[in-house]
């Protein structure tokens, strides 16, 4: 079947281009292809249907009868959906633009209002107009007969009224000509009469005829209809609109249609906002938005789909050679081209912004930002608003670069520049967006702005304030709201940049001048100061803590508090709240420096919970730190005891080793030869003799043994005698730390130890005898050692 003929026409096919979807048995939506729609008959048939023609072959995708049963749905402005009765199943229809979908939906729902009226006049309705064919004749006898019409009724009545009033092609034609009559004649009765029919029918809330009533035909004599309200007084509508408001065209628009939907556009806002604000209900007010929205979806879309007309706009901004006055229109257009954007779908306004990236809008708002003219700095400002909430990504991408780095240095100055009333927080907002360390996109690119802003800008920002407080104050200083926006940015790169702390904040003294503002009379500048204090102070850093205290940096928040004295206000709060963060945070070098420092002034207020709470914290911390350093004490001090007590017995023990060591040196057959160069008894090495060589050795002489006894005991007395002047703990360190020779005793023991383990037992030669006679020496020395102890 060939698609039929079209009942309407659009000068771009994009509008009614649509993606049919039908829902299949697993609740999936099945792509049944992209076409065009169309609402036209029914091949031989008066019905009305919904056509949809595939735009590569031209088959027919879709052919949906329109009927009054079926319950259509609009979904975010680009979906239509239904149920099909026909096939059983859901059908949408998923269009490219908004004002297509806008489109076919006023079709659908008028021919459904259509076909519900002929039901209701074929039904046995009886209501007040179901005898009614036609409208009375436009006459001034007549009016009220019209009104009546109009006016009164269910809302079964005002369907049929409103089919009636579009059916009938000459009732507003001849309606406008009774008007001017009227107004020739000075009849205000008739011109009330017809002020109340003209107000009754905007209120049937009709799209069709809202189309007919703001054409460029009749909308003047509407407005004039509209101005013979005898319960206001007289205002001249027509004449403002016809002297005062003049359309500009910044660059000259060639689409007649876009053009069209400009002029209606102000029409309906006009008539909205200024003739009938108080008339509209809700219903009638959205539809009138509704419409202003569509229309302005339908500019923009035919705007930015002529790629001459883009061009020829930046050429023209970009020009030296464009007068003051034409350029500042041309960048009041492109602020209301970017706003009507905002009637797109969101693909479609992230093309578009992406299409005027390519054309330099950036280069574009860096040469307005540098404008004397403050209005059109403030207008730069919005566009770039807008780019950032299309994607703040492309904005700092071009910042980043060499290029962009004066449009941040214009946003700083913007900031730091007195507006007069039309002071705003956008350059705030903007920098504060740029310098966003949480935000998408690459972290070079952010790094590098930061950086930028850090070496560059953050001098010039504190300079503001220490030239804007006293004593250094003066008339020229920056207003309040300019000293409140430094310090929410200063709030925002300790939050997000705590790095830079110690390297951008404390070593240049920023701290400081920011508590310059102290001493400001606006109590507001005041708590932002301790604000920014509150901030730093919630990270905790340890370094930072000693530079506030080595600084004194309290001093001018306590002479704040002080002088603010019990009135309980918001700097009362801000100073108690940053007093009770420090408590509850316990962070003992501040809560130490506040009560040691300032005490005496702060217990003026110790009648306050707060202050009552951080000086019992001070003294709990006091307390627990005595306890702890108590602890610490003696449990060192018992640690030393088991600790020398171990090493006094260790050392008797080594002793007696080392004594039975001796024993066996003396008393065995081990004989040591001196290495070369050594002497002896320096430790020379051990020779193992064989069995000829153990039948000539001779032990020493009996008295070298005695005399070596004799020394030992005679040292272990000396030893022990010192150790009786002195305190206990003094007498076992020197019990363990003197030796009998030069060499700690552990190098004694272990020369011993080393002797020993290279000596050789005696040889089955050696006689029994021998052996036995060795033993009992040594158990004699020992024995006579051990009484020399016990009698010590």
């Amino acid at each position: 079947m060939g698609a039929p003929e079209k009942l309407a026409t659009s000068s771009n096919n994009s509008m009614q281009r649509v993606k049919v979807y039908r829902l299949n048995d697993d609740g999936k939506w099945d792509d049944q292809g992209t076409g065009h729609v169309t609402v036209d008959y029914l091949e031989r048939s008066e019905e009305l249907g919904l056509f949809v023609v595939d735009e590569e072959d031209n088959e027919t995708l879709l052919m949906h009868r329109i009927c009054s049963d079926d319950i259509y749905r609009k979904q975010e402005d680009t979906i239509i959906s239904w149920r099909d009765s026909e096939f059983s199943s859901e059908i949408a229809l998923s269009f490219q633009e908004t004002t297509g979908c806008s489109y076919i939906w006023d079709h659908i729902c008028n021919l459904q209002r259509n076909l519900h009226f002929d039901t209701i006049r074929n039904d046995s309705y009886h209501g007040a107009n179901n005898e009614l064919r036609e409208l009375p004749a436009v006459e001034l006898s007549t009016l009220p007969s019209i009104l009546k019409v109009v006016v009164d009724g269910s809302v079964t009545d005002q369907l049929c009224v409103t089919e009636l009033i579009l059916h009938d092609q000459i009732f507003f034609r001849k309606l406008m000509d009774l008007f001017r009559v009227c107004e020739d004649l000075e009849n205000k009765d008739g011109l009330h009469m017809i002020y109340k029919i003209v107000k009754g029918i905007i209120l049937l809330n009709s799209p069709q005829i809202f189309e007919k009533i703001f054409s460029d035909e009749l909308i003047m004599d509407i407005i004039g209809c509209l101005e013979y309200d005898m319960e206001t007084p007289h205002v001249h509508h027509r004449n403002f609109l016809k002297d005062h408001v003049v359309f500009k065209e910044a660059i000259p628009i060639k689409d007649p249609l876009a053009l069209s939907k400009i002029h209606q556009t102000y029409r309906i806002g006009y008539l909205k906002d200024v003739v009938l604000p108080r008339v509209l209900d809700e219903s009638t007010l959205a539809s009138l938005n509704s419409m202003i929205h569509s229309n302005n979806g339908m500019v923009v879309t035919l705007l930015k789909d002529d790629t001459t007309f883009i061009k020829e706009l930046f050429a023209r901004l970009k020009s030296p050679t464009t007068s003051p006055d034409s350029k500042r229109n041309l960048v009041f257009f492109l602020q209301e081209f970017c706003t009507l954007s905002k009637s797109l779908q969101v693909v479609q306004q992230l093309r578009l912004f992406r299409d005027l990236v390519n054309e330099g809008i950036f280069s574009v708002i860096t040469d307005i930002l540098q404008s004397e003219d403050k209005k059109l700095v403030l207008t730069g400002t919005d566009i770039l608003i807008f780019s950032l909430n299309q994607d703040p990504t492309m904005l700092r991408s071009y910042v980043s670069r060499q290029e962009g780095v004066p449009l941040l240095g214009l946003l700083v100055k913007g900031m730091l520049t007195d507006f007069g009333d039309d002071m705003h927080c956008q350059f705030l907002e903007i920098i504060r967006s740029l310098l966003d360390s949480f935000s998408s996109g690459g972290q070079v690119r952010r790094d590098a702005i930061v950086e930028i802003f850090y070496e560059k800008h953050l001098d010039q920002v504190i300079n503001v304030i220490t030239s804007s407080c006293p004593p250094n104050g003066s008339k020229n200083s920056a207003k309040p709201e300019i000293l409140m926006n430094i310090c929410d940015l200063l709030c925002f790169c300790v939050l997000h940049h705590p790095y830079r702390i110690k390297c951008n904040f404390l070593l240049n003294g920023v701290v400081d001048k920011v508590l310059h503002l102290t001493r400001r009379k606006e109590k507001y500048l005041v708590v932002a100061a301790i604000r920014f204090i509150r901030t730093l102070i919630s990270h905790n850093d340890e370094h930072l803590m000693s530079y506030i205290v080595k600084n004194n940096v309290f001093k001018p928040i306590v002479d704040a508090f002080i002088c603010n004295g019990s009135r309980y206000n918001l700097l009362n709060s801000s100073v108690l709240e940053l007093f009770e963060h420090i408590r509850k945070e316990n962070i003992k070098t501040l809560l130490k420096y506040l009560i040691d420092t300032f005490w005496n002034e702060l217990a003026k207020f110790d009648s306050l919970p707060s202050i009552q709470s951080l000086k019992l914290r001070y003294d709990q911390a006091q307390e627990h730190a005595t306890n702890n350093q108590n602890n610490n004490t003696e449990t060192r001090k018992r640690v030393d005891e088991r600790g020398l007590e171990k090493e006094e017995e260790d050392y008797f023990n080594e002793d007696s080793d080392e004594e039975d060591s001796a024993s066996m040196t003396r008393g065995g057959r081990i004989r040591t030869r001196p290495g070369p160069g050594v002497s002896n008894g320096s430790g020379g090495l051990v020779d193992y003799e064989d069995d000829e060589d153990d039948e000539d050795y001779k032990p020493p002489p009996k008295k070298h043994l005695e005399e070596d006894e004799g020394t030992l005991e005679f040292r272990l007395k000396r030893k022990f005698l010192a150790k009786k002047e002195e305190t206990d703990i003094i007498k076992k360190r020197k019990l363990v730390g003197k030796t009998q020779t030069q060499k700690p005793k552990e190098s004694v023991f272990a020369t011993l130890c080393s002797t020993l383990s290279q000596t050789v037992l005696p040889s089955t030669t050696t006689s029994t005898t021998d052996n036995k006679s060795t033993n009992e020496e040594n158990k004699s020395e020992e024995s006579e050692a051990g009484k020399g102890v016990a009698q010590l």
